[in-house]
């Protein structure tokens, strides 16, 4: 496992500096519960909250974990200002108001690292804190992970189907404004090689990508007059978009405007594999044996690997991706699974509902894997751990202490730690086809 980065810890919910306060994205029932509970002297007993999945979405071998880093920085701007006390001010009583004005996570958070595979039953976040502080969090940690996580599980998909060759995030168009920026930073963290959207740029520093779209084209008295702008303005090295008139005629313009070191070609149109290779007979026959070809519209991990045989060099994709190619969401829950008995030790408690049952007990979570390497079953226990055994390790890392943030690390190290884990897994796990999660989850009472 990479090492954090040494940041200087921050104390959540302090300084105004970090933006605007978080904590009203929330569910009304977080606060009247807080106000209930103020009223019959349980708000501050101590209790563990934990984030996780029953099951994973139909058919899907694993899941990843996506949104670590931006629950931290949500967790350092939850905060009950002055106009988030207005707000509030005809939902709750002053008593709660009064709490809430002098709120502080003070508590202690464990997690999956970022880009790490995980499975049913998988204790993604433990959050253990006074019943006041975590029970605040449900909505705000559910609603970051449960997106992140549906993207780059897709992404994950994506990139595998993909082999060696690059994907590129291009869906901000057909999403909300702020979930193109987070599934822009999923995706890279499940091995897209960059996006198009620039707030991801300046938020998360993913690489950005872009040259032209058909109206460019359009703009111009011809495709070739359009070429040879694109060409005098960004180089030799550019992506022509081909397919605005006849894909064969504009191949023979873009390698006439930029000569046999032309970038790429970009088809967005037709049959994607049968003209992929017939443009990549045409550029070599004009000398341009090393320009790449880009394909986009609508892929999904099925197309991509449909083309699989074509020579293709990359591809954009949008739609597909940020819907979580058929799962938006991954339904993951935050459940209370102990709390602070009279004695002041915590006693497991559990929900019994049919099909929603959870797990008493504050837990801990490791990976088996065998001797070369391969992982062989999730592991999941409550109570102390036992020693760690050849080939296992801790999937818990801590990335809270005491209200201040610890787990904070540069994106690039949630990218690496994708690919080992993804490495990792069995054979089956690069099955696009529907199937049981390629891991069993394991108990220890």
């Amino acid at each position: 496992m990479l090492p954090h980065t040494h940041v200087r810890p921050r104390v959540l919910g302090v300084s105004d500096a970090l933006g605007p306060s978080t904590a009203l994205l929330t569910d009304h029932y977080e606060l009247t519960m807080l106000q209930a509970a103020l009223a019959s002297g349980t708000a501050e007993r101590r209790c563990v909250f934990e984030l996780f999945g029953r099951r994973l979405p139909e058919g899907r071998r694993y899941g990843v974990v996506a949104g670590v880093g931006r629950a931290l920085d949500a967790l350092e701007r939850f905060r009950f200002d002055e106009p988030t006390l207005d707000v509030l001010a005809e939902v709750v009583d002053g008593v709660t108001l009064e709490r809430l004005a002098r709120w502080r996570f003070t508590g202690d958070v464990w997690g999956y690292a970022e880009g790490e595979a995980y499975f049913p039953g998988s204790p993604l976040l433990v959050v253990e804190a006074p019943f006041a502080e975590a029970v605040l969090l449900e909505t705000l940690l559910l609603s970051i992970y449960n997106h992140d996580s549906a993207i780059a599980s897709a992404a994950s998909r994506m990139t595998r189907a993909a082999g060696d060759r690059a994907c590129i995030e291009m869906g901000s168009r057909r999403t909300h404004e702020e979930a193109a920026v987070a599934a822009a930073r999923a995706a890279y963290v499940a091995g897209f090689a960059g996006s198009s959207n620039l707030a991801a740029r300046q938020r998360h520093g993913v690489p950005t990508t872009g040259t032209s779209a058909h109206a460019f084209t359009l703009l111009h008295d011809s495709e070739a007059d359009a070429f040879r702008a694109q060409v005098r303005s960004l180089g030799a090295g550019t992506t022509l978009l081909v397919d605005t008139y006849d894909v064969a005629e504009a191949v023979r313009l873009g390698v006439e405007a930029a000569g046999p070191d032309l970038g790429a070609v970009r088809l967005d149109s037709g049959d994607l594999g049968d003209l992929a290779h017939q443009v990549r007979a045409q550029l070599d026959a004009l000398g341009a044996r090393d320009t790449r070809i880009l394909v986009t519209s609508d892929l999904d991990e099925h197309a991509i690997a449909a083309l699989r045989s074509a020579p293709v060099d990359g591809y954009g994709v949008g739609t597909q991706l940020v819907v979580g190619s058929g799962h938006p969401t991954v339904g993951l829950v935050y459940k209370l699974v102990a709390r602070e008995g009279a004695d002041g030790e915590l006693v497991g408690v559990a929900k019994r509902s049919s099909a929603k049952e959870s797990w008493p007990g504050r837990h801990w979570a490791r990976r088996r894997h065998d001797a070369n390497g391969l992982a062989t079953e999730e592991v999941v226990g409550t109570g102390a751990a036992p020693p760690l055994a050849d080939g296992e390790r801790d999937l818990l890392v801590p990335l809270v202490r005491g209200g201040e943030v610890v787990g904070r690390e540069p994106l690039d190290a949630a990218r690496e730690r994708h690919a080992r884990s993804r490495d990792a897994l069995p054979l089956a796990s690069r099955a696009l086809l529907r199937g049981e999660p390629v891991l069993p989850t394991v108990r220890i009472s």
